[in-house]
């Protein structure tokens, strides 16, 4: 399946309301809009509901992986309430710094399954090893029918969109809509 950039900006403008700034009410006029009083962030808040009804899937699978890779499981925060759009783990790879990862290091592979569509997103530094075509292939066996988002399309950024974790509009890229502001937390 051919995923393009119109299908990717149709789940996006699904989840995140073109044109309106993520700030609190106190901070907007009256009669204004206020992103929380909108038809799409509704509909994120429905999919981090389903993300934490189906989070046993997710757990098994970070368990599985757990058992090969030094992994930590990013969606912590969706399980305890947050609006997360994807749950998200980190791998450290053997020369990624201390023996246990502290959170001043950074992963050299994050990747995320999409609780807003059918998608995943693998971000990798390039290490020449068998560990992002083992990820994918657990993704895919856990997730059938969820398809990788290339980075010729998940790196474009989204002019209009506002969100949690990006400085102001117009930073936010597709992937970190569909995925997470943690999607930068490796470095490609």
């Amino acid at each position: 399946m051919k995923i393009t950039r119109s299908e990717l900006l149709d789940v996006v403008y699904r989840f995140y309301p073109r044109g309106v700034d993520k700030i609190q009410r106190i901070y907007v006029p009256p009669g204004e809009p206020v992103y929380e009083d909108t038809e799409e962030h509704r509909r994120l808040v429905e999919a981090a509901d389903r993300g934490r009804a189906e989070y046993p899937t997710w757990e098994a699978m970070i368990h599985r992986m757990y058992e090969r890779y030094r992994l930590q499981n990013e969606s912590l925060s969706l399980v305890a309430g947050g609006g997360e759009p994807a749950y998200s783990a980190r791998i450290y790879r053997p020369k990624d710094l201390e023996p246990v990862p502290s959170p001043n290091s950074r992963a050299s592979l994050s990747f995320h399954v999409s609780l807003l569509g059918p998608y995943y997103g693998i971000h990798d530094t390039g290490e020449p090893d068998e560990i992002t075509a083992a990820v994918a292939e657990e993704i895919e066996a856990t997730y059938p029918g969820y398809h990788k988002i290339p980075p010729e399309l998940g790196n474009e950024v989204v002019p209009d969109v506002d969100m949690d974790g990006v400085m102001m509009m117009g930073e936010a890229t597709i992937y970190m809509c569909l995925f997470s502001p943690k999607w930068t937390w490796v470095d490609p």
